[in-house]
């Protein structure tokens, strides 16, 4: 072999070293930004580039404005307002009947005591991510502030086993959960898996008792369930006058009921979502922007 083709031979394997190193660089998770979570009051988890994105406008309505369940909202709020003091409080599981103000009420809950200058921040981390909830804990474990983590509409399918992640996430571990950090999770299920999963695990398991104990237990971490349930119709009228004053619209409850309850019937229920989508439609008819 001559000195040239041995050149040649040794250029293309450094080449070749070359491309393998970019391709693992590229595999590699992108190294953790610097937390800067002054920046903002909330933010959204992006655990593909291991960072927080910033959420310039939080999608919310005022404490104030939610009607009809009154009792949840006090719990809420006074665990939230102890751990933004830096004392003990739960995680919390909102659940129950669609519509009924359970993401509105953690936002709301949160914006409250933001305003009123406590380091709070809201993270939400969307159902898919849960895998990484380690990724984001060790994130936020060393920050000053403290945080909120909030998962809209969590439930768990047939042959997910991303539940464990998150059981491992609240409770257990060796380093548990740092302490400047609290989940709040909302869903329509109490137990956050379907009843035929469940039923399933009685009926093919071994041991059926201690399957269903694996499934059901990872609502056990969370130390407040809150139950939210269908409103009565005062409580949906209610909700409707609340936004009609809200809006500044000119008009008198008397005018409007027949047609706020005709509404709700068209619909087929009756909740705070169902009350702000009519409040809506009444708005844009009077001109008004919502």
């Amino acid at each position: 072999m001559s000195q040239q083709e041995l050149k040649d031979g040794v250029e293309r394997l450094v080449e070749r070293f070359d491309r393998l190193i970019e391709l693992v660089e590229r595999s590699a998770p992108p190294a953790p930004k610097a937390l800067d979570a002054g920046r903002a009051e909330a933010f959204v988890w992006n655990p593909a580039h291991n960072a927080l994105a910033s959420v310039r406008h939080v999608n919310r309505v005022d404490l104030e404005l939610l009607k009809g369940i009154d009792h949840v909202r006090d719990i809420l709020f006074d665990n939230t307002q102890r751990f933004a003091n830096g004392f003990a409080a739960n995680n919390a599981l909102l659940w129950g009947a669609r519509g009924m103000g359970k993401s509105s009420l953690v936002k709301a809950v949160h914006a409250k005591l933001a305003e009123g200058g406590k380091p709070l921040k809201l993270i939400e981390i969307h159902r898919e991510d849960i895998d990484s909830l380690p990724q984001l804990l060790a994130l936020l474990r060393e920050d000053d502030h403290r945080f909120i983590l909030f998962c809209d509409d969590l439930s768990f399918d047939h042959d997910d086993t991303s539940y464990k992640a998150l059981k491992a996430a609240l409770d257990g571990g060796v380093e548990g959960r740092p302490a400047n950090v609290i989940f709040y999770a909302t869903s329509n299920r109490r137990h956050l898996m379907p009843r035929d999963m469940i039923e399933n695990e009685r009926s093919t398991s071994i041991s059926p008792s201690e399957a269903v104990e694996e499934k059901v237990s990872l609502s056990d971490r969370f130390g407040l369930w809150l139950g939210f349930h269908n409103c009565t119709q005062d409580d949906y009228l209610s909700m409707i006058e609340g936004y009609v004053q809200h809006l500044n619209l000119d008009i008198a409850m008397d005018d409007i009921r027949a047609e706020a309850l005709e509404w709700s019937v068209t619909r087929g229920s009756r909740s705070g979502r169902v009350a702000w989508q009519y409040v809506t439609d009444l708005a844009g008819r009077k001109g008004v922007s919502v």
